[in-house]
């Protein structure tokens, strides 16, 4: 007795999947406030040298403010005042005396309009260290990149339920312990350790939510919990408008994981990882559960753990699977090289979209909501594409429409900002319909005693490319066209990798490695092909 065929017995959706769905809400939504923080915590507003001690002067007692910045700050071509040089001595109006542009001699002054605090004001990281701010998403990533594997790795061997509270437990930890950090080492340390813990409630929970659905709706529902990203980037945005301290929005976007270690206590295992371990009486629990949730009782009397037991004897070991196994065998192998390289793909575009949202004439605040508002649509477009033409042509058609995108943006000057927003707000929507596929896509296609393995390995790859993405806008100074089109070839060829992949619509999701060499049991309306 297959998994999938007990699912559709005791209900593949019902109150128990909504329960379930609901509860790790509490906790999705942590995942993109801290994945985009970087875009307000480190946010630098207009600033300019700070010339406060030059007010002693005599000849500058009777100066206006804006007399006093015109001469001692040097302009920019555009007409704005320098954000990193002043002159070495005042350039008083008819003055014959020359004066040098030197770096900022006693710090800068800090436009509070948009944030009273951030990490760029709380240690001067501008001008020469501007590279220590762009550092910190780097950081973070890097931790995330670690963090998953390693969680991929302890869920599949430990199970889904108990990794996730160590997630929680440590994600709150380390999110406390850098919103109190006194130093730029000690707050680097802390979001490393922030992005590894809360790669496990990212990687851990969408496995969890989709080892309870059955065949018939996990697209539908694959697609509704996927949303949770969308709500969790709302309230980044609203909480970063009125909490413009850097601290305090570090607290405050994590204090939804309050409530989900509360309700943790009500998070079921995955039954599906139950059984493929040999765990029946613990299975039976839970899927009884399950189908006492969903009106299915009477389905339980051909559920036994004499059943479950004799289906899974000639599979069950207790064998300890590791990242070894995801490369095992040649179908293995296959799956592993597809889908490491659209993983980067997707993951590169997205966020190199993401993490520079302010290169479209808007302010910060408003080009989030501008590109927030397109996702809900786009997703429920991409439901339909999925039912239509299955997995791997959509996965391909998104990257692909992505690249599109970013190169017709290259020639679209930025003085036509209408324009370009347009174009980059199509380019996020479909970067994230192409992101939304890729993850429960994977978990279709991994076996479910590697699934977390397999989904570690991938989201190592994707955040390795997280960490390089923002680095790469530094190639504006070798040429200007070479960024955009360095985001466009990573995803036109990924995309075309993406062809190569498997087809898992409306097909069981494998339980054992040695399931990817049977030809997929197809399911259409409930009744197996």
């Amino acid at each position: 007795m297959k998994f999938d065929n007990i699912l559709s017995e005791i209900g593949g959706v019902g109150k128990f999947q909504i329960k379930l769905i609901l509860i790790q809400v509490l906790s999705r939504i942590t995942v993109p406030c801290h994945f985009l923080l970087n875009n307000f915590m480190a946010g630098v507003p207009v600033h300019h040298c700070d010339i406060s001690t030059l007010d002693n002067l005599s000849i500058s007692s009777n100066l206006t403010l804006e007399q006093k910045l015109s001469v001692n700050i040097p302009t920019e071509t555009d007409g704005t005042l320098s954000s990193c040089m002043m002159f070495s001595e005042p350039r008083y109006p008819n003055s014959s005396e020359e004066s040098s542009v030197v770096q900022c001699q006693n710090g800068w002054v800090y436009d509070k309009t948009y944030f009273k605090s951030t990490i760029a004001t709380e240690w001067d990281l501008v001008c020469s260290r501007k590279g220590m701010n762009k550092a910190t998403a780097t950081i973070f990533f890097i931790g995330v990149m670690l963090g998953a594997p390693l969680f991929g790795f302890l869920s599949d061997r430990f199970g889904r339920r108990r990794l996730l509270l160590v997630s929680y437990l440590t994600t709150m930890t380390f999110a406390v312990l850098s919103a109190l950090s006194p130093s730029y080492a000690m707050f680097g340390v802390m979001r490393f350790f922030t992005g590894m813990s809360i790669a496990g409630i990212s990687i851990i929970s969408i496995v969890l939510n989709l080892e309870w659905l059955g065949v018939e709706q996990r697209t539908l529902y694959g697609i509704i919990f996927s949303l949770d990203w969308t709500l969790g980037s709302c309230i980044l945005v609203g909480m970063a408008y009125f909490v413009n301290e850097w601290r305090l929005l570090i607290l405050a976007v994590t204090s939804p994981l309050i409530l989900a270690l509360v309700a943790w206590r009500w998070l079921p295992e995955s039954g599906r990882w139950l059984v493929a371990k040999g765990k029946i009486d613990d299975a039976h629990y839970y899927i009884n559960q399950c189908a006492e949730m969903n009106n299915r009782r009477k389905c339980m009397a051909n559920i036994t753990p004499r059943a479950l037991l004799e289906s899974v004897e000639t599979h069950t070991d207790d064998r300890k699977y590791t990242f070894i196994d995801l490369f095992k065998t040649a179908s293995l192998r296959k799956l592993g090289i597809c889908l490491g390289i659209v993983w980067f793909g997707v993951a590169f575009t997205y966020y190199g979209i993401s993490l520079n949202i302010t290169g479209f004439g808007l302010n910060l605040y408003l080009t989030h909501f501008v590109f927030l508002s397109i996702e809900v649509p786009m997703k429920i477009a991409i439901y339909f594409v999925l039912e239509k033409i299955g997995r791997s042509p959509a996965q391909a058609g998104t990257m692909l429409s992505t690249g599109l995108f970013l190169f017709i943006n290259m020639f679209v000057s930025k003085d036509k900002w209408i324009v370009r927003t347009i174009i980059g707000v199509l380019g996020k929507a479909v970067s994230e319909a192409s992101f939304t596929i890729i993850f429960f896509y994977t978990i279709e296609l991994y076996p479910t005693v590697i699934r977390q393995n397999g989904l570690g390995y991938t989201s190592f790859v994707a955040r390795l490319a997280v960490s390089i993405s923002p680095l790469i806008m530094l190639l504006e100074d070798v040429w200007p066209l070479l960024p955009p089109m360095t985001y466009c070839a990573t995803a036109v060829v990924p995309g075309l990798v993406a062809i190569l992949l498997p087809e898992t619509n409306n097909t069981r999701m494998p339980e054992f490695i040695e399931d990817l060499d049977i030809p997929r049991e197809k399911i259409t309306r409930g009744k197996t092909i």
